[in-house]
């Protein structure tokens, strides 16, 4: 069966470079990927393919029915691009003016264009069923969350699920693994402090907004080195501090806005709580009042341990003993295929893409991000093979 995938991969090498480049010229954002979704649909009905379409508002599903019974396993694909500008000079470069995909979305779409494409010829070998899942808003508005309540994993019942994504540190032509928590829950909290604004002459007769953000902002970041286990990651961000308008005036109120980072959800529970007592004791201790307002999004990526186990397994089978490795520290970066864990076993893997040779060096984000389209039939096949080890072994 491995000679098969291999050999499968390789014919269509070619096809997904192609398909890649079309996809990575008309990036789409959010819940607007029309364009992506129609492309995916059309591919996967080509192959036989059932498809539905417009599933948490843009998502494509395709099932491959096995011609045995058995178990359904998803395999997940994001199709949104990021609101940046290219600067790569490239044939295929973004056409969309203020779009790019610098996340590497579209070498998802397009290694499970590829996975379909094998999978589809290996029918007789199948027991159970595929379900290739595109979905949109992965990088806002929370695309995963919807998809599965329109129904996502229903019809047939998904039994589990596997995603992954372009990573820029881990070498071309290898796969990165982790057991348990792999990706921080990427949280957003909005705070505005309000005081007595006056003259910057007489602070006396006012209530300085800004004096007690800043005593909010260092004292926010005593949570984790006091409030959290030192063994336990955990990080608070302000990024945003906005007050004042003139060199002379002691404003009304301040805008603080900030991201948090937790890689378990009981420490996800608990710091909005230690957050907002601090906030309280400083701000009214002052005189002010204020408006707190804690944004839950993704959950963290924590990885089943027995589908992890699988996806070593056939990522050695595909790319050699030396193809796999193991992953020693999580990232504080977020991802919404955490949504696919909480509800059936799942696990989430990384496809390297560095290669200094070619100059694929730049992170994720950047405008100069590309990929190594090498990796396109390789990620395919590791997806096929975990399929077929998952639903047959």
């Amino acid at each position: 069966m491995k000679t098969k995938i291999l050999k499968k991969a390789e014919e269509i090498k070619n096809e997904l470079i192609s398909i890649r480049r079309d996809i990575h010229a008309h990036p789409e954002v959010g819940l607007q990927v029309e364009r992506t979704a129609k492309l995916v649909a059309d591919k996967l009905r080509t192959l036989g393919i059932d498809v539905k379409t417009e599933i948490g508002v843009t998502g494509v599903i395709g099932t491959l029915k096995g011609n045995h019974p058995g178990k359904t396993l998803l395999l997940r694909a994001d199709m949104d691009c990021l609101e940046m500008t290219e600067l790569n000079e490239l044939e295929f470069k973004s056409k969309n003016e203020g779009k790019m995909h610098a996340c590497g979305h579209d070498a998802h779409t397009t290694w499970l264009l590829g996975t379909a494409m094998i999978l589809s010829e290996l029918k007789d070998k199948i027991h159970g069923n595929v379900k290739f899942l595109f979905q949109p808003a992965e990088e806002a508005l929370g695309g995963a969350e919807r998809m599965i309540k329109d129904g996502a994993l229903d019809n047939p019942k998904v039994d589990a699920a596997i995603g992954a994504h372009v990573w820029p540190t881990i070498e071309s032509g290898k796969i990165g693994i982790k057991h348990g928590a792999m990706m921080a829950a990427p949280d957003m909290f909005e705070l505005t402090i309000y005081g007595k604004g006056g003259h910057g002459a007489t602070p006396h007769v006012t209530i300085d907004p800004i004096g007690i953000g800043a005593q909010v902002y260092m004292a926010l970041q005593t949570i984790v080195s006091r409030k959290v286990d030192p063994v336990e990651p955990a990080v608070i961000t302000i990024g945003k501090f906005n007050g004042g308008s003139a060199h002379n005036i002691i404003p009304q109120k301040v805008e603080i806005v900030g991201t948090v980072r937790t890689l378990t959800n009981e420490l996800r529970e608990d710091i909005p709580n230690i957050m907002e007592k601090i906030i309280k004791g400083i701000v009214e201790g002052n005189g002010g009042t204020y408006e707190f307002n804690y944004k839950p999004y993704y959950p963290p990526v924590i990885n089943d341990n027995s589908m992890t186990d699988l996806v070593k397994k056939a990522g050695k089978e595909i790319l050699g003993r030396d193809g796999v490795v193991t992953i020693e520290k999580p990232t504080m970066g977020g991802e919404d295929f955490s949504y696919f864990q909480q509800q059936v076993p799942a696990t989430f893997f990384q496809v390297g893409i560095y290669n200094e040779r070619k100059g694929i060096v730049n992170p994720l984000h950047s405008p100069y991000f590309n990929i190594d389209e090498d990796v396109l039939h390789k990620a395919a096949a590791v997806m096929a093979q975990c399929a077929l080890t998952y639903l047959n072994e």
